[in-house]
């Protein structure tokens, strides 16, 4: 079985003698690029830690420095981070709702949760409910209303 190749176009390497084309599947104009199918995702999870932080700071430690946002988003967003490469590593998409969503999800909080302990951080009961309220409706959330929106411009096409 050949491997589709995607012809050189231009540059000095396009008329050099074997110059056939290079070893990657060709892609559809309309295919996303492979970093817009892990890079998207990881950002939009790290907006939602970020958003749990900010709102903790302001609701419990306003008179704190800045730096404290790191303290309070840092353990989620490495245990997120380290979420979307183990389900990016064995090649599945982090942007659908289930199952890789709720891993992503309960690997962030999980994770999180432990390495915050480890730091010296509070986890007060209450800390725990509202970061796995905010975590689940945001970060499957946003994948959700993706999806929504998929399907629906599919159905239109």
């Amino acid at each position: 079985m050949e491997i589709p190749r995607r012809r050189l176009q231009g540059g000095p390497l396009a008329d050099a003698p074997g110059a056939q084309g290079v070893l990657t599947p060709p892609r559809t104009p309309t295919e996303p690029r492979p970093t817009s199918r892990w890079l998207g995702p990881v950002v939009a999870d790290l907006v939602c830690v970020l958003a749990l932080a900010v709102g903790g700071k302001i609701a419990h430690e306003a008179s704190e420095p800045p730096w404290v946002l790191l303290a309070i988003a840092g353990p989620f967003a490495v245990s997120a981070v380290l979420a979307h490469v183990g389900v990016t590593s064995l090649g599945r998409r982090t942007g659908r709702v289930w199952p890789e969503g709720a891993f992503i999800l309960a690997a962030t909080y999980v994770v999180g949760m432990f390495l915050r302990a480890l730091a010296g951080r509070s986890l007060a009961p209450g800390f725990l409910v509202v970061a796995a309220v905010f975590l689940t409706l945001t970060m499957l959330g946003w994948r959700g209303v993706v999806q929504l929106a998929t399907r629906q411009r599919a159905a239109r096409l």
